[in-house]
């Protein structure tokens, strides 16, 4: 009932029986009508308040007027715009202009105002949809650097963890008696190389020092090679790089029981299955 009543206030009715309403208002307003009964006797009301306002206000044309509205009609099919100015005459006895008298009985209808409040909240709508897009864009890109840094943290955290593991399996090869260390000298081809191999034959582990080896750089298409001397027969302990590529300052080798000797030559990248003797770098007794 409320917008029916806000319907009957805002004045569309009244423009309506005026004519002064756009083909669809016009279509608007006589829907409302049939399916309100309330809007189709208010707008009976307002057609019959129109009729007796005419009525009451009428004014009876001059025959000068009269004749000048038929003649228009019959000749030029009802333009207006074809109107000749009604000549002006005055009234012998009280000296007044008859075409003013006429001018003065129009009534003036008051101008239609346009309600400009929908256009204003449209506006501010869209204005404030814009700002809300803009908020929730900062809030993602905010969330999304949080979410990067929180990324970023576990993974530092994963890799101080695996360092710890690292420096404390490191600790305990060297905690650990059973383990002695071996020192691999240099042989004639290179003299200046060092290399520390730790070896628990009770655990049938071998660990190379990596953090104090002294040997030269191999290329991408060579290794060093680690073997085992026992009974005279070399036994292959595994491959590794002279340059450290990883966090970790050992590097544990293959397994094995006993041994006399360590030596490291150096072989195609892969390792051989018998070490290559002239290019032996260094040579240690157990």
């Amino acid at each position: 009932m409320e917008e029916i009543k806000a319907y009957i206030e805002s004045g569309i009715l009244e423009l309506y029986v005026l004519g002064d309403v756009t083909p669809n208002e016009k279509r608007q307003v006589e829907e409302m009508a049939s399916k309100y009964p309330e809007i189709k006797t208010e707008l009976d009301g307002i057609e019959r308040s129109m009729e007796l306002y005419a009525k009451e206000n009428e004014v009876e044309p001059s025959k000068n007027l009269r004749s000048r509205v038929l003649g228009s009609l019959l000749t030029n099919l009802g333009d207006d715009r074809n109107f000749t100015a009604a000549p002006r005459h005055t009234d012998v006895e009280d000296d007044t202009d008859i075409a003013d008298e006429e001018d003065d009985n129009i009534i003036p209808l008051p101008a239609r105002k346009e309600n400009d409040f929908y256009k204003y909240a449209f506006a501010a709508s869209l204005a404030l949809l814009i700002a809300s897009t803009i908020a929730l864009v900062s809030v993602y890109s905010k969330l999304q650097d949080s979410n990067n840094q929180l990324v970023a943290l576990q993974l530092d955290k994963q890799h101080f963890a695996n360092r710890v593991n690292l420096m404390d399996k490191e600790l305990s090869v060297f905690r650990d008696t059973s383990y002695k260390l071996i020192h691999l000298k240099g042989t004639a081809k290179t003299p200046s190389s060092v290399v520390t191999v730790a070896f628990s034959p009770g655990q049938k582990k071998v660990v190379i020092d990596m953090a104090n080896m002294k040997m030269p750089e191999n290329d991408k298409e060579h290794q060093y090679q680690l073997w085992a001397l026992v009974g005279g027969k070399p036994v292959d302990l595994g491959v590794f790089d002279a340059k450290r590529d990883t966090i970790t300052d050992i590097k544990e080798m293959k397994s094995i029981a006993s041994a006399d000797a360590f030596a490291v030559t150096l072989e195609p990248r892969g390792g051989s299955v018998n070490p290559t003797m002239d290019q032996m770098m260094v040579l240690g007794k157990y």
